[in-house]
C-alpha cells in the first residue's frame, strides 16, 4: 500500500488576490471620479488626492513606528481607503479637516485592529462619521455643481436630500425645488450636490457593472440595499406624495448607490455568505429609510452600514453552511 503525500492547504489556488481585487475596485471608482471632476472641477481632484496621500503615510507610519513591520502599502487598500473617504467629502473640504479624516480612518478604523482583514467596521466610514460628528458644518457645506474654478469659495446650497428633509418636516413646496430622477442619474444637479463620489448615479452603476463582470462582487448587497430602499420608499410615497419623494429619486439622491456599489461590500465587513449578504443588505436598506426620514441627519447611509458592520459576525454566525459530513456525524 503506497504512502499518501499531503501537502499543506490551500489544495487549490485561484486568481484572485487582495491587490488584484483592490486595484479592480479603484478602477470601478473611476467613472465616478472622472464625473466628480466634470462636475466640481478642481475641488474634487484636490479633496481626492490629499485623502489617498494621507492615508497612505499613515499607514505606512503606523507600521514602521508602532507595528514594527513592513509597510503593505502596495496591496491597494490605503489607497481605496484614501479615494473612498474622499469620495464622501464635499469638494471645498479644509485639507487639515482631510488630514484628521485620514488619521481616523486609517489610525482607528484599520490599524488599531491590526491592518487589513481585521477591521470590523469600514475605515473609510470610520472617518468620515468622524468628520460629520466633529465638524458637521464643513461636512454640511455643500458647493453648487459647475463650480469649476471654486475650491474654498464656492458658492453652496440645499442638497436633494435636505430638500426631502425639509418635505418630511411639513414644507409644502421642498419636493417642487427637487431635481428630477433622470436629471440625478446623470449628475445634472443644480442644487447643492452634496460630496464628491455622490454627483453621478451613472457613473457608480458603470463601476458597478465593471465589479460584476471583474467578478469582484457578486449582486447580493448592492441590490438588496438598492431594491429595499425602492420597495419602502415607494411605499411611502403612495401614503403621501406631498410628503415623502419618488422611489427614483430617492435611490438616486444622497449617498445610496456610492455605499451600497461601494461601501457595504467590503469584503472584511460584510457577510461572507449569500444569504448573509441579502441580510445584511436589506437591513442596511431598512436602516438607511429610518434614519433619512425619522432621524437627525438627512443622510442615513453611512450609519446604517456601519450599524451592520458590527453585526456582520452575528450573521455570519447563524447563516454559516453546515459542515461537509456534519449530519451524518450527528446521526
Amino acid at each position: 500500500m503506497g504512502n499518501l503525500i499531503v501537502s499543506q492547504s490551500p489544495h487549490a489556488h485561484g486568481n484572485d488576490s487582495v491587490e488584484k481585487n483592490m486595484y479592480g475596485v479603484v478602477i470601478a471608482l473611476l467613472p465616478a471620479l472622472f464625473a466628480s471632476f466634470y462636475f466640481f472641477g478642481i475641488g474634487s481632484l484636490i479633496v481626492c488626492l490629499v485623502s489617498i496621500a494621507a492615508c497612505m503615510f499613515f499607514e505606512w507610519a503606523i507600521c514602521k513606528a508602532f507595528l514594527k513591520r513592513e509597510p503593505t502599502l502596495l496591496d491597494g487598500s490605503a489607497l481605496l481607503t484614501g479615494l473612498l473617504l474622499g469620495m464622501n467629502l464635499p469638494s471645498n473640504f479644509p485639507l487639515w479637516m482631510i488630514i484628521v479624516g485620514a488619521l481616523i480612518a486609517i489610525g482607528v478604523g484599520k490599524m488599531s485592529f491590526g491592518g487589513i482583514g481585521q477591521n470590523p467596521f469600514n475605515p473609510a466610514l470610520v472617518g468620515r462619521c468622524f468628520l460629520l460628528v466633529s465638524f458637521p458644518t464643513a461636512m454640511t457645506a455643500w458647493p453648487l455643481e459647475g463650480q469649476m474654478t471654486a475650491y474654498t469659495d464656492a458658492e453652496t446650497g440645499a442638497t436633494p436630500l435636505a430638500l426631502m428633509k425639509l418635505a418630511i418636516k411639513g414644507d409644502a413646496t421642498a419636493l417642487d425645488k427637487l431635481p428630477t430622477a433622470w436629471d440625478m442619474f446623470l449628475g445634472n444637479v443644480q442644487t447643492g450636490a452634496g460630496t464628491i463620489g455622490e454627483i453621478c448615479a451613472l457613473a457608480l452603476l458603470i463601476g458597478l457593472v465593471f465589479m460584476l463582470c471583474r467578478k469582484i462582487i457578486t449582486w447580493h448587497i448592492p441590490v438588496s440595499i438598492i431594491g429595499t430602499v425602492f420597495i419602502l420608499a415607494g411605499l411611502l410615497h403612495l401614503i403621501d406624495d406631498k410628503q415623502f419623494a419618488d422611489p427614483f429619486q430617492v435611490i438616486f439622491a444622497g449617498g445610496l448607490m456610492l455605499g451600497a456599489i461601494f461601501m457595504a461590500t467590503d469584503y472584511v465587513t460584510s457577510p461572507m455568505t449569500h444569504k448573509g449578504q441579502l441580510i445584511y443588505g436589506v437591513s442596511i436598506g431598512v436602516l438607511t429609510i429610518v434614519i433619512r426620514n425619522w432621524g437627525a441627519y438627512p443622510e442615513g447611509m453611512s450609519f446604517a452600514i456601519l450599524i451592520m458592520n458590527a453585526f456582520t459576525p452575528l450573521i455570519n454566525m447563524y447563516v454559516k453552511p453546515k459542515r461537509f459530513g456534519e449530519v451524518l456525524v450527528n446521526e
